[in-house]
């Protein structure tokens, strides 16, 4: 044999198995957060229902009702909270509605009405509490309801939660 036509070559190696395996779990990853990306759209949580509550008045001194909310059954997102201030058939004065998220009544002061979020979730809980303005709504007369309605999904209401009369002022 002719030494010239030996070639001597080299084992030729593709990867190291240290890149191979970090390969292997990236590939790993990137696949199973797409299967799960594409799961999460289409499973939803079951609809549980409208949430129930229980709720207690009182009329203070200075002229502003308290309605706070004593028991309720789930905690729910202020934005599908909805609050109506109902007046007696007798008055000609339009009810008074808006939401727990509002800017003008989540957690201010010195509105016609405001809702007080006590543990600052952004849901409505037991202990959490509204306050009226009594004397600027004309609430304070008494015959006046407070309703609470929770809205699920589209924006239709989907039932009451609670609702209360308010007490006229002494």
């Amino acid at each position: 044999m002719n030494p010239a036509r030996r070639l001597s070559r080299e084992p030729e190696e593709a990867v190291s198995p240290v890149i191979a395996t970090i390969l292997l779990l990236a590939i790993t990853v990137l696949l199973t957060s797409a299967v799960y990306l594409m799961m999460s759209s289409s499973v939803q949580a079951p609809n549980k229902g409208v949430p129930t509550a229980k709720a207690s008045v009182r009329m203070l001194d200075n002229g502003y009702q308290v309605v706070t909310i004593t028991e309720m059954n789930a905690q729910v997102e202020t934005f599908k909270c909805k609050f109506q201030l109902i007046p007696p058939e007798s008055v000609s004065i339009t009810a008074i509605s808006g939401y727990t998220s509002d800017a003008n009544v989540y957690g201010v002061s010195g509105q016609n009405v405001s809702f007080q979020d006590r543990d600052a979730g952004f849901t409505v809980n037991t202990g959490d509490y509204f306050v009226i303005d009594a004397a600027t709504v004309g609430s304070d007369s008494g015959d006046w309801t407070f309703r609470m309605l929770f809205e699920g999904s589209g924006g239709r209401s989907n039932g009451e939660i609670f609702a209360v009369s308010l007490p006229a002022a002494s």
